[in-house]
């Protein structure tokens, strides 16, 4: 047919198609495109701004300021060297003991500093997120990642305390990385747990200062793995923290044995932990608002 004003052929066919509306069809994801982890990537810029944000509120309205980052480390040491060290005379493995305890507290602090924040997170975010859309997922991530500043003071403390002792610097260190992210992916797979459970039941929070008390005691950070008995160390090496910790003795002191299964048994529960987690936390996250 031709429209005899312009000359322009028109076909009877596309008559009326301009003005029906565009279905859009939702679907719900599955697999790992349920876990959003494209949407994370693109948030990246929002993820380091909350990681600053828990940093700069850690310290916040406090008379030292950022300065703790450096003390709670020193103090903690001190404490440990005393009480333990000295007093109740732990055996270190031939290595001085406040190296010995600094060298367990650096990662033990970064897993129970990421832990305890990521536990709380969905809680501390509630004015955020019930305000913009975001991936929920970023707020726990940036939790256990904000306390990568805290290990990084932890280190220089350390290695100021490595030229009082005289100790060298090996090339094991190069493992440190690896061990870093196991303990971030344990403390990121607690806080997921934790921070879904406390959506619904407050006293989560709570709890989970007991629970990481518990686990520093379950764990080889005041005394080496050879005086726990041969009959449960299989049972011990459960808790991946305990291969993370004796990586971290290795690497930084030499102190054997070097990590063998327990860190392999440590990476798998760790990845299984973080995926299960993630998926239940993402299960939760529809109904959080409400919730809250």
């Amino acid at each position: 047919m031709t429209d005899p004003t312009s000359g322009v052929r028109s076909d009877p066919s596309m008559a009326g198609r301009e003005n029906r509306p565009m279905t859009i069809t939702i679907q719900r994801s599955r697999g790992w495109a349920s876990l959003g982890l494209r949407d994370i990537w693109e948030y990246r810029e929002l993820l380091g701004y909350l990681v600053w944000r828990e940093i700069q509120g850690a310290y916040r309205q406090t008379a030292l300021g950022m300065s703790w980052l450096f003390l709670r480390p020193i103090v903690n040491m001190l404490i440990l060297s005393l009480v333990f060290g000295r007093m109740i005379q732990v055996p270190s493995d031939n290595v001085p003991y406040p190296l010995f305890s600094l060298a367990g507290l650096l990662v033990w602090g970064f897993f129970s500093n990421g832990a305890m924040r990521g536990a709380r997170s969905l809680v501390a975010n509630i004015n955020v997120i019930s305000k913009v859309y975001f991936p929920r997922l970023i707020i726990p991530i940036a939790g256990a990642s904000s306390g990568l500043v805290d290990l990084g003071a932890a280190f220089c403390v350390f290695f100021v305390a490595l030229l009082l002792y005289r100790m060298p610097l090996r090339v094991e260190m190069v493992w440190i990385p690896l061990f870093t992210l196991v303990a971030l992916g344990c403390s990121l797979a607690i806080g997921l747990w934790l921070a879904t459970l406390s959506v619904k039941y407050r006293d989560v929070e709570f709890a989970v200062v007991f629970l990481l008390q518990a686990m520093m005691y379950l764990s080889p950070v005041i005394y080496p793995v050879s005086i726990v008995p041969e009959s449960i160390r299989w049972l011990y090496a459960l808790n991946p923290m305990t291969g993370v910790i004796q990586g971290y003795r290795w690497a930084l002191l030499g102190i054997e044995p070097a990590p063998g299964p327990e860190m392999i048994l440590a990476v798998v529960i760790t990845i299984v932990g973080m995926i299960a987690g993630a998926y239940v936390f993402r299960r939760t996250e529809r109904t959080v608002v409400d919730l809250l």
